[in-house]
């Protein structure tokens, strides 16, 4: 007979095969229906039509393809028939997707340059920081900027590295390790290497942070209010985000809302192709499994340039 304490152990185990990250994208999906549009769960097929028809023009057809999709999930997790499934829901979809082609945004790439003139502001400015905690600031965001860069991590990947999880290999560089990522299906865990470079050295800036914060556990980068409290709790791609256009703004480098976290890794995917990095070695140090995502992360410009375009006498 099953008792309470299994039970609990498979409400465990299925709990913990669902990510932070997803449950979080969940949460928003069924919360923006709900509180924000002001609908009912469960919800009828007409509902769901006029919540659609509603943001047809404000939300891309891929994001309200997502909001269909948990809305789906959460009906057939309560034991309700699906209304996304409905011939009026699948009309009003096709209509949206032929009257508002989606042209996914594509964050500007974080050039090698760009980088060079960010780092020399944030180093101006960990020098003549006034107190204590803007100082930290700067430096953590220094050390967020180069690892991104030089590892082309996601956001999400920046703000789940936890300091039990690096290991400093001196002379060389430092490995991470992430116990899950996002095409790691099986929860294998990965390893990621980071070199030690002369200049714009990731490595060295990771130690300065540690030493400087003193963490010793837990999330590598946190948040630090305006009273120089810490906050634990992991940061945000959201906050990842903000703070390379701010740290873009600060250097004066033109239309920093153009940039996103995704521009580190887009920054790097052009400077190793711009250095002949065959696309199986790029995919192979990111850690992409089809070449379609490596090229959508490679400017074309470049490669036009390269090949097509003979350089002028």
């Amino acid at each position: 007979m099953p008792d309470s304490k299994n039970t609990d152990l498979v409400s465990f185990y299925v709990n913990a095969a669902t990510r932070e990250n997803t449950v979080r994208s969940y949460r928003a999906a069924v919360n923006h229906y709900e509180r924000h549009w002001g609908g009912l769960l469960p919800a009828t097929p007409n509902a769901i039509a006029q919540y659609l028809s509603h943001y047809a023009d404000k939300l891309s057809s891929s994001t309200l393809a997502h909001r269909l999709a948990v809305l789906a999930k959460w009906h057939h997790e309560y034991g309700f028939p699906d209304p996304t499934k409905a011939p009026l829901v699948k009309q009003v979809m096709k209509g949206i997707r032929q009257t508002h082609p989606y042209q996914p945004k594509q964050a500007r790439p974080l050039q090698l340059e760009e980088l060079e003139t960010i780092i020399r502001t944030l180093d101006v400015s960990i020098k003549e920081a006034k107190d204590y905690w803007q100082r930290l600031r700067h430096i953590r965001n220094k050390t967020i900027l180069l690892l991104g860069f030089w590892r082309a991590f996601r956001a999400d990947e920046l703000t789940n590295i936890h300091i039990e999880h690096v290991t400093v290999i001196p002379n060389k560089g430092m490995s991470l390790y992430f116990p899950t990522t996002k095409g790691d299906r099986d929860s294998k865990g990965v390893t990621h290497k980071v070199p030690a470079l002369q200049k714009l050295c990731p490595v060295a800036a990771y130690q300065d942070w540690v030493m400087a914060s003193e963490l010793t556990e837990g999330p590598l980068f946190i948040g630090i209010d305006r009273w120089g409290h810490f906050n634990q709790s992991n940061m945000t791609p959201n906050t990842i985000m903000n703070i390379v256009r701010d740290c873009a703004r600060d250097a004066g480098l033109e239309h920093p809302e153009s940039f996103s976290s995704h521009s580190l890794r887009r920054g790097f995917a052009s400077w190793a192709d711009s250095n002949d990095w065959s696309l199986k070695d790029l995919m192979g140090y990111v850690g992409w499994k089809d070449p379609k995502t490596a090229l959508r992360y490679i400017d074309s410009y470049n490669r036009i340039q390269q090949h097509f375009i003979e350089p002028l006498n």
